[in-house]
């Protein structure tokens, strides 16, 4: 699934503020949020994406843009963090790492086309670590914001309390503090204006745990 760059940002645009606000913008906050001055453009991107398969709308209310998970190509994070794994020649994790998408503390969004390299061999030492780009403020309390960079240890398991990706309904990604609860597991964000996640055990899927941030000024 092809996008091109102002349908990336129209839909990051959206599903962030989404995530921030609990509804969805009207045409107009996309144009000045994007510096678009023609409410035109803004519904001919819009289209583009419900055409493709990203968006729905309710025609009969108002601000009624729902953002729906990407499919084809547009793979969650974690799915193109497990291609980009099984292309890395061996040792080359020592040099670099692949920074294989952005990582929603919230709603999904898209990766990376072209996957750059981060040099970070001697936080990560001999772990199978890779990066992701947060999107998103679910996990503001504990000074992850959206545009840092956060350094996870691929791993399938994690203590209470730990902070991971987490894949939930093996469709989703999300960056949580983990707890498993009985029966249950509670991915607590940590942002107080935001409830947690309660799922059963099997639908969350134990991706990595974060054990470092970057931040770009």
């Amino acid at each position: 699934m092809a996008l091109t760059k102002r349908q990336r940002q129209v839909y990051d645009y959206i599903a962030e503020f989404v995530q921030s606000k609990g509804y969805s913008p009207s045409f107009e906050e996309i144009g000045t949020g994007l510096g678009l001055s023609s409410l035109a453009t803004v519904h001919k991107h819009i289209s583009n994406l419900e055409r493709k398969g990203l968006l729905r709308r309710d025609y009969n209310r108002s601000r009624s843009l729902d953002i729906l998970a990407p499919r084809g190509r547009m793979k969650t994070a974690m799915q193109a963090a497990a291609a980009a794994a099984g292309m890395a020649q061996a040792g080359a994790a020592a040099a670099s790492l692949p920074l294989v998408g952005r990582i929603a503390a919230g709603q999904p969004v898209e990766t990376l086309e072209n996957p750059e390299s981060i040099s970070l061999a001697d936080i990560t030492r001999s772990r199978d670590v890779f990066v992701l780009e947060v999107r998103g403020d679910s996990m503001q309390d504990e000074h992850i914001v959206s545009g840092d960079y956060v350094l996870v240890e691929k791993m399938k398991t994690a203590r209470n309390g730990e902070i991971v990706v987490a894949l939930v309904d093996n469709n989703e990604t999300t960056l949580k503090r983990f707890y498993k609860e009985g029966d249950k597991i509670r991915l607590q964000p940590a942002n107080s204006k935001m409830q947690p996640i309660v799922l059963p055990a099997a639908a969350v899927q134990v991706q990595g745990r974060v054990i470092g941030i970057l931040r770009k000024y």
